[in-house]
């Protein structure tokens, strides 16, 4: 028996890996995050698969979900959105597991910020612009941000930047990263890649809150 943490991709469900594909058809037992993973990926299981949404569970309730699959010799399919080594919440599963010497693996996916940059159609690291790409998020409801990981203080790269889960805290991105960037620094808001409700919003440091809060 083992659990498969599996990267499901950013939304279209062609774009999960051939691997974690298989390993979904063949799975018995499957975990999934709620919306974020697109129904046609999760009708891959078996037929008679078990089928379970994480979403509105606890660790707890996860992992004694994954204790009864192991005691039961069944493997298990816990897919996460996007690849499984960005803002997953896998690492407290995997610590979980290996105290209770449950056996994981890890299938790569791929990740939302590349979805997002085919989306826009951009390389993120250009020759003379940007040699650089600095994943990272801001503190709005989720866990805080380690100090020495505030905005003010990755913007001095002059890196490109990645926010993740910041949109309703775009007007403080703006005023700690206009001072470093300048106001004609290029931005793009991104939600959803590859989903059918894809959105895309293009400006700069100067406009892009305001555009970003428009009715669409």
């Amino acid at each position: 028996m083992t659990v498969h943490f599996i990267g499901a991709g950013p939304g279209a469900p062609d774009l999960i890996t051939v691997r974690g594909l298989r390993l979904i058809q063949r799975c018995p037992v499957l975990l999934y995050a709620g919306s974020l993973i697109p129904r046609a990926v999760i009708d891959e299981a078996p037929p008679d698969a078990r089928l379970t949404d994480t979403a509105p569970l606890t660790l707890d309730e996860i992992i004694a979900l994954i204790a009864e699959a192991h005691a039961q010799g069944l493997d298990v399919a816990r897919l996460h959105s996007g690849d499984t080594s960005v803002y997953s919440a896998m690492a407290e599963q995997i610590r979980r597991l290996k105290a209770l010497g449950i056996p994981y693996d890890i299938c790569p996916g791929v990740p939302s910020f590349a979805a997002a940059a085919a989306v826009l159609g951009q390389e993120l690291t250009l020759p003379e612009v940007s040699q650089t790409l600095v994943l990272t998020r801001t503190s709005v409801r989720s866990s805080p941000m380690p100090a020495r990981e505030s905005l003010e203080i990755l913007g001095q790269s002059g890196a490109t930047l990645v926010l993740h889960l910041s949109i309703s805290n775009m007007a403080s991105v703006v005023a700690s990263l206009s001072p470093l960037y300048g106001p004609t620094c290029p931005v793009a808001v991104v939600f959803r890649a590859t989903w059918p409700d894809e959105l895309v919003i293009r400006g700069c440091l100067a406009d892009i809150e305001e555009k970003s809060t428009r009715p669409v």
